[in-house]
């Protein structure tokens, strides 16, 4: 997939709703949901192999030094510019079928490129301040988000690049509705899943990209918690048209095996 024309893009800072909205899609059009944030682990290492200054320096600080620097330094040690590329290298390495929708908070103009299939959301401050309020985020956090929407939308303008605001007025099924309508040519053409069996291997390619975001996290010294106590929610793999379920386990329990000898599974399903 080297020109990445399989790729449908969502980007947007914190609170935008682009998980949501991707995952919706992707289960209901039988497409590949490329989630940024499952990979977050992974980039970090590649920059710390790289010899990345900022992500070596925020490895060894504490909690209370990360999220007590300037915004210029959070922005810095999040690698918001230099995991665009690593996202790009992510891409490029999937099949080139199905399409895939890639979403998260470092896909930016200058990542996707100018002929990009792409949409940035983005939440009035209202908006914002009030879906990060419903989050456990130390006030570090809420700052970094915060530079993070003003770095994104001004590149965004900058690029003249396609948005859609979200400004609480629209559910959330409104708002599938209008990024569906702008990536409609390419819905329409496809490729897509279609059987059950090709739907359900997209979903274990998802959920398992959950599994290892957090066994990479429990793998780093400073780290808290395992794999037995994380509990999270993964989709449900029947592979059903409409199947929008979701099935919760600790992260230890999800299935080493593939997923046609064993999926996980909804109850009834």
């Amino acid at each position: 997939m080297g020109d990445l024309s399989s790729v449908l893009w969502i980007g947007g800072p914190p609170g935008a709703g682009k998980t949501t909205v991707a995952r919706l899609i992707a289960r209901r059009r039988g497409l590949r949901w490329y989630n940024a944030d499952v990979h977050t682990w992974e980039h970090r290492d590649r920059a710390i192999a790289a010899g990345h200054p900022a992500a070596i320096r925020w490895e060894a600080m504490t909690p209370a030094e990360r999220w007590s620097a300037s915004p210029e330094d959070m922005i810095a040690m999040s690698l918001h510019e230099e995991r665009g590329p690593m996202i790009v290298d992510d891409l490029r390495a999937l099949p080139a079928a199905p399409l895939t929708i890639a979403e998260g908070t470092p896909i930016t103009p200058s990542a996707a490129g100018a002929e990009a299939r792409a949409v940035w959301l983005l939440p009035s401050p209202e908006v914002r301040e009030a879906r990060l309020a419903t989050r456990e985020l130390t006030p570090g956090v809420v700052d970094l988000y915060r530079s993070l929407a003003q770095v994104i939308e001004k590149e965004v303008v900058e690029y003249g690049a396609t948005t859609l605001v979200v400004d609480g007025r629209r559910g959330i099924e409104e708002t599938v509705a209008d990024v569906e309508r702008i990536f409609a040519d390419a819905l329409d053409t496809g490729p897509v899943a279609t059987t059950p069996q090709e739907r359900r291997r997209l979903l274990r390619y998802a959920n398992r990209a959950v599994v290892t975001q957090h066994l990479t996290f429990f793998a780093r010294p400073w780290a808290s918690g395992d794999a037995r106590s994380a509990v999270r929610a993964f989709d449900c793999e029947c592979g059903q048209d409409g199947c929008d379920e979701q099935v919760r386990l600790a992260i230890a329990d999800f299935p080493a095996l593939p997923v046609d000898a064993e999926p996980v599974l909804a109850p009834g399903h």
